[in-house]
């Protein structure tokens, strides 16, 4: 197989690994503050995802957009790019630690601007937020590095290392449990020190991940110093191509802020932040483990061939790639609609609650393999050296996802929408804002490209929903057989996750049969890939 077939192989294993233990971290949290309905769940999970917030800034406006392709053509340098990469490492590190610093102190106003509960969740979340921005300087150094091995194809440590993120957090939370004791859903029960136990477990978690990374920074060759003279090596370039990116991200921050805001209404009555959340980690397992792992080996090769001006392998590219995640993603989204009751009871604490925030989890799953086709359009402009193009479809989306979210509220004001259900209103509009922003990427990208296979991947996309729709219910008859809500896959959270497990298998297992009666021609791609992940492969 192909070192793209390899590389896809060890970042699917890494990928898979890491989004397993992720699920028994948020297991565990589950133990600790509790899902749906719970104040201090939503508290947290607002002050925890502040540092993603605030490091999307400048890891898709400075890092992630830029980095590749930058490094890939900085290797054709004579020093095989050293000097360029130390004054970006130099740059890059202190723009980390200003804009850490500065997010701490803000603390108090981003919750206000995430949030909009009681006083005294408020203050939880306040207290909480101080103990997680710091994870925005670790992360930073995680893309830094990571990118960087990724650009030089060393692809496995950048996937691997969130293992042990999850590892510490898993320990730290257990801890909490065996010392603080569980169901602690009620702010009013929350003391600086758990906080602090809490808050830090969740910190030292990324900077374990971070540290892991530097270890294998010796297999890049490069040779990093110190180096504050950012002059004449190209950072304008890039200070250009990151406006773009950065502004970016800055409307998809205050998108998911309006979302936050609006979903915090639900807070004490259903689904709210905490249960989108644990929605949203489901819903990114198979994205995960499929899109990244095959799509960050082809964003790397399709930067090496737009640098090189092969338009044609470019073209190519974008038509396997989509194809491929396609084949994968799909089969993966009728197991996910099948399981998805047990599923969310895994992050739940029962039956009725797990089909609460399984509605939640569907309004997702709709935008699920639009969302892979973007991951590929969007990449190709970046590979081109584009960022202007995607802010304006990103700019798009988030009025989109603004307005739906809005719109959810208004429902819900209105007395038209149930207040357990605005969080899957959210949810969905989410998903509708995505497939329409890749709509409008896919056509400005064809403009571009002259033409980017977009017949062919389509009737394959089609093959593959065919496929789908018998294997989703091929599932559901099997979660019916067994009980259905009142079944056993529905009755413990260890029972979710075997029971989900087991309908997914036969869900895709009917996938691949109607795929094999339909000859598809992606299923030998697949089957290659798949045969790379087997231990006796070598």
């Amino acid at each position: 197989m192909s070192s793209l077939g390899r590389a896809s192989a060890l970042l699917a294993a890494g990928t898979m690994i890491s989004r397993i233990t992720g699920v028994l971290r948020s297991i565990v949290l589950v133990a600790v503050v509790g899902a749906v309905a719970s104040s201090s769940a939503d508290a947290f999970a607002v002050a925890n995802q502040l540092p993603n917030d605030v490091f999307q800034l400048i890891s898709v406006g400075v890092l992630t957009a830029v980095i590749v392709p930058q490094i890939v053509k900085a290797a054709t340098a004579r020093d095989g790019g050293n000097a360029f990469i130390s004054k970006l490492f130099t740059l890059g590190t202190v723009l980390l630690l200003i804009t850490t610093g500065i997010a701490t102190l803000a603390a108090p106003w981003l919750v206000s601007l995430a949030a909009d509960g009681t006083a005294a969740q408020q203050a939880l979340a306040t207290a909480f937020a101080y103990w997680c921005l710091p994870q925005i300087f670790f992360y930073g150094v995680y893309a830094l590095v990571g990118e960087t091995l990724n650009a030089r194809r060393i692809f496995g440590p950048f996937t691997w290392a969130p293992i042990a993120n999850n590892i510490i957090s898993i320990i730290g939370f257990l801890a909490i449990i065996v010392v603080f004791g569980t169901d602690l859903s009620e702010v009013d029960q929350w003391t600086p020190g758990m906080i602090a136990a809490l808050g830090g477990t969740a910190t030292a978690g990324i900077a374990v991940q971070a540290a892991i990374l530097l270890f294998f920074w010796k297999h890049t060759g490069i040779r990093l110093r110190p180096d504050f003279h950012w002059r004449g090596v190209g950072l304008g370039e890039i200070g250009r191509l990151a406006g773009w990116t950065f502004l970016m991200a800055l409307v998809s921050v205050i998108a998911g802020f309006v979302q936050t805001r609006i979903a915090y209404w639900a807070s004490d009555a259903g689904s709210s932040v905490a249960v989108m959340m644990n929605a949203w980690l489901v819903f990114m397992l198979p994205y995960s483990v499929i899109v990244h792992s095959i799509g960050t080996p082809y964003f790397t090769q399709l930067s090496e061939h737009a640098v090189a001006g092969r338009h044609e392998d470019v073209r190519r590219d974008i038509s396997r790639s989509i194809r491929t995640l396609g084949f994968f993603l799909m089969g993966a989204l009728a197991a996910v609609v099948a399981a998805c009751v047990p599923a969310s009871r895994v992050f739940t604490r029962s039956s009725g609650d797990a089909v609460e925030a399984a509605v939640v989890l569907l309004c997702y799953l709709a935008g699920l393999v639009s969302l892979a086709v973007l991951f590929i359009v969007q990449r190709t402009f970046y590979a081109y050296g584009d960022t202007r193009t995607p802010f304006w479809f990103t700019l798009f989306q988030c009025v989109v996802i603004a307005a739906t979210a809005l719109g959810a509220g208004a429902l819900v004001k209105a007395e038209v929408l149930p207040l357990q259900f605005l969080a899957a209103g959210i949810a969905l509009g989410q998903s509708i804002a995505g497939t329409l922003q890749t709509i409008v990427a896919t056509w400005l990208l064809h403009r571009r490209l002259g033409t980017i296979g977009t017949v062919t991947w389509m009737k394959a996309l089609g093959r593959f929903a065919v496929a789908a729709a018998p294997a989703a219910l091929a599932g559901w008859t099997v979660f019916l057989l067994m009980g259905g809500v009142s079944g056993w896959t529905a009755s413990s959270q260890l029972m979710g996750a075997v029971g989900a497990a087991t309908i997914g298998l036969v869900a895709v297992a009917v996938y691949v049969a109607v795929l094999a009666v339909l000859r598809a021609p992606e299923l030998s791609v697949a089957s290659g890939l798949v045969k790379r992940l087997l231990p006796t492969r070598r």
